[in-house]
């Protein structure tokens, strides 16, 4: 028996399904959970000065990295996507703070939450201090083959970087169900957030070179977890 079925002496086709079986689909299911687009903020002095960047250490973006907040606002806002955020998240650092206020969101309503949760990973002593003057006084750390080792005394391990994190976004993830935020961060949280999206290991490294003013997308969800995109940026100028 045919399935076509005429309709007015017209002969109706079947419509075919555009999307390849799921046996042959590369693409993964349309995302149902929170969508999670982690900026990382501008260039910061603490970059440029080869400064370790915590409470003590950060004197947030410079004139750079201010220019790659404005143009990644104007992004947001062309492109339709300040519109789709239901709230924005920044990390307590002042590059991230600063990075936030300069994307200019307040006309969508967004006013930042800051929380410690979304800091890079604390340095402890040697907050503040440049390169030389960590591998001087504390020597380098090696999370390759010891990822419970602090950055320095008082500090995070890259174990206890990765869980703060981890938690962190299954908080997000619960909170935002079925909503798109914005979250100003740091690169050790986004490299942190790419592995618990994908499942990896939490001690892992993964050697990622996040830039300034990009952007990562990850879905979070009880039942799924998923990188939609990563290091994301604006083509610019200002922001290259």
């Amino acid at each position: 028996m045919s399935d076509v079925t005429p309709v007015g002496g017209v002969r109706q086709f079947p419509r075919l399904d555009p999307e390849p079986p799921a046996g042959f689909r590369t693409s993964g299911p349309e995302p149902t959970g929170a969508r999670v687009v982690l900026v990382r903020h501008g260039e910061a002095y603490c970059n440029v000065d080869g400064v370790v960047g915590g409470h003590r250490g950060c004197r947030g973006l410079t004139e750079r990295g201010r220019a790659q907040a404005r143009a990644l606002g104007r992004y947001l806002e062309r492109s339709g996507l300040a519109g789709e955020m239901s709230a924005l998240y920044t990390s307590e650092l002042p590059r991230a703070v600063e990075t936030a206020s300069l994307l200019s969101l307040e006309a969508r309503g967004l006013s930042p939450t800051r929380s410690h949760e979304w800091c890079e990973i604390e340095a402890g002593e040697a907050d503040g201090l440049t390169w030389p003057e960590v591998v001087d006084r504390f020597g380098v750390v090696d999370w390759e083959s010891d990822p419970t080792s602090p950055f320095s005394p008082g500090g995070e391990s890259w174990l206890q970087f990765y869980d703060r994190v981890a938690g962190a976004l299954g908080v997000l993830g619960e909170r935002h169900r079925g909503e798109r935020v914005l979250l100003v961060t740091h690169g050790g949280v986004i490299e942190h957030a790419v592995k618990f999206a994908l499942g990896i290991d939490g001690t892992r490294r993964l050697g990622l070179r996040t830039k300034h003013c990009s952007w990562t997308e990850v879905e979070v969800d009880r039942l799924r977890r998923n990188l939609l995109s990563y290091n994301e940026r604006v083509r610019a100028d200002a922001a290259d």
